[in-house]
């Protein structure tokens, strides 16, 4: 039998930017998605997802998990054919778009496989393997997600578009930030919103260009801003880059309606995270009195929100 683990993520600053070889950064989250694998007599492989959920977010998923799963174990060259694989997944991290579930998912199956079969693989192996799960959620994944469930902590990503090994810097800022992440409910098809992007940005080159100068800019100061733990200037960049995300037709209604329920109950910034039009809200508190608020703001509008730290 063997285990594994890997981190949920929220990006601070800029999903779908990153797809196009523009810097994110990434923040794992202190929960995590273990996977746990046995051998049993037979072959192919099983599963059983314990995994807290957003209601309706696995039964979306299923097809696209299944076959992430498959992906992993063919890039690992596991015989099923001779041996069956009883998979289990579970953990406190709560499975919904935005929070970096699939990319956990992937992560603790890899890190499962190589503690099983004694495989002996560094981070760097195993985060490749996960990027092969990553794959059948995202179709061209930008590799942010499985990189901040791999290796945890704040991380600078830049995606080689050319193929070639990606920027990975891990940061560190000299405080933790209270953050809270609200929960719209809503799944969205990453591989779908991100063809959306795509064909806009086809349709008007022009228009995406000065957005993506504008977050490029905007990434720069957000990168020193962390490093100084200056909270006041991430909070005014997160609603400018929440702001870049309406312009490219990513967040939907329900997205801006929680930014301004958290920016109404003292947020220093809040936006949209991850895949949007639906999925998850990150909004930035001064202090954990302010954190409370929020959520409490958030909770009783009928959403789910849960309190985490940053840095």
């Amino acid at each position: 039998m063997g285990t594994g683990k890997g981190y949920g993520k929220t990006i601070l600053f800029g999903e779908h930017f990153v797809v196009y070889g523009l810097p994110a950064i990434a923040s794992a989250l202190r929960s995590y998605t273990t996977a746990e694998v046995k051998l049993g007599d037979g072959s192919g492989w099983t599963v059983d997802d314990q995994r807290p959920a957003t209601p309706g977010y696995k039964k979306k998923k299923f097809n696209e998990a299944m076959q992430s799963i498959k992906n992993v174990i063919e890039y690992l060259k596991i015989d099923t054919e001779n041996l069956e694989l009883e998979i289990t997944f579970a953990g406190d991290l709560i499975a919904a778009s935005g929070v970096g579930a699939s990319a956990a998912q992937c992560t603790s199956l890899s890190r499962a496989i190589n503690d099983t079969f004694d495989l002996n693989l560094n981070d760097e192996e195993i985060n490749k393997a996960a990027y092969e799960g990553e794959k059948a959620y995202h179709g061209t994944p930008s590799g942010i997600d499985n990189t901040a469930s791999t290796y945890g902590g704040l991380i600078w990503f830049v995606k080689n578009l050319e193929g070639g090994k990606n920027t990975m810097d891990l940061l560190q800022s000299p405080k933790k930030m209270p953050l809270i992440i609200a929960n719209s409910g809503i799944t969205a098809s990453t591989t779908e919103v991100v063809a959306d992007v795509r064909r806009l940005k086809e349709e008007s080159p022009k228009k995406f260009e000065k957005i993506f100068t504008k977050y490029e800019r905007l990434a720069a100061e957000a990168k020193k801003a962390l490093l100084e733990a200056d909270i006041t200037t991430i909070g005014n960049l997160m609603n400018q880059n929440h702001k870049l995300l309406q312009d490219i037709t990513v967040s939907g209604e329900i997205n801006d309606k929680l930014v301004e329920i958290a920016l109404k109950n003292g947020s220093i910034g809040a936006k949209m995270t991850g895949t949007g039009r639906g999925g998850l809200v990150i909004a930035l508190a001064e202090n954990e009195e302010v954190q409370d608020k929020i959520a409490k703001a958030i909770e009783k509008e009928g959403f789910n929100a849960w309190k985490t730290m940053i840095g």
